[in-house]
């Protein structure tokens, strides 16, 4: 009985703690990214880039919850996910679960914080950008582009915040032209803050792992 234990505990006990840990990174993340979008960029009627700025595009426009939209458009960028890398797509599923449910129970912030636009977007942006980079560097994406973005760094080694940041940025000039509002310029700065903090913490994540 005792090797039988002590078999189990090297075998599938560490990977319960990894998984554990993960669990809870995405659950922490995801409050930070809640508090970003619910509490700051939301109220401002600006964008953050990712699926989550199409879906806010989309909300605006067409009225759609931004949820039940973001988990649609999520559909085809994870089977795409789960072709190329299994444990991207399974992390990555446990990503949008958790932060669909945790962003989707913050929506009552878009009500109680009020503040100047350029505020709202670098205590957004900080808040997302920190949020996104925990996920990352665990290799756990928040949702298709953070995925994607994951995909294409394996793919071309590139760091992830770089492809965060381009693929953002095309999101974003679509929205300026979509929605004919200057304002969303201001979005610029939002994914230029999420991209600099997931690359830092993406970053810095790699050199832990080669010390």
């Amino acid at each position: 009985m005792g090797i039988a234990t002590a078999f189990f505990i090297k075998y599938y006990g560490q990977g319960l703690i990894i998984l554990s840990r993960k669990i809870w990174i995405t659950i922490f993340s995801s409050i930070l990214i809640g508090v970003g979008i619910n509490g700051f960029i939301i109220p401002i009627h600006l964008i953050n880039g990712g699926l989550w700025g199409v879906s806010l595009i989309i909300n605006y426009l067409l009225g759609y919850k931004i949820a039940i939209t973001f988990l649609c458009l999520n559909v085809p960028i994870y089977l795409l996910a789960s072709l190329y890398d299994k444990a991207y797509f399974v992390y990555g599923l446990m990503g949008i679960t958790i932060s669909s449910i945790i962003i989707g129970l913050l929506t009552p912030l878009q009500f109680l914080i009020h503040l100047p636009t350029l505020h709202s977007v670098i205590l957004g942006g900080s808040a997302i950008g920190i949020g996104v980079g925990f996920m990352l560097r665990e290799h756990i994406s928040p949702g298709g582009i953070d995925l994607l973005a994951l995909l294409i760094s394996k793919w071309l080694s590139i760091n992830v915040g770089v492809a965060l940041i381009v693929l953002d940025l095309i999101i974003i000039l679509i929205g300026v032209m979509i929605l004919r509002d200057e304002r969303l310029l201001y979005s610029i700065i939002i994914i230029s803050i999420v991209g600099l903090s997931t690359t830092i913490l993406t970053y810095v994540k790699n050199i832990n792992l080669y010390v």
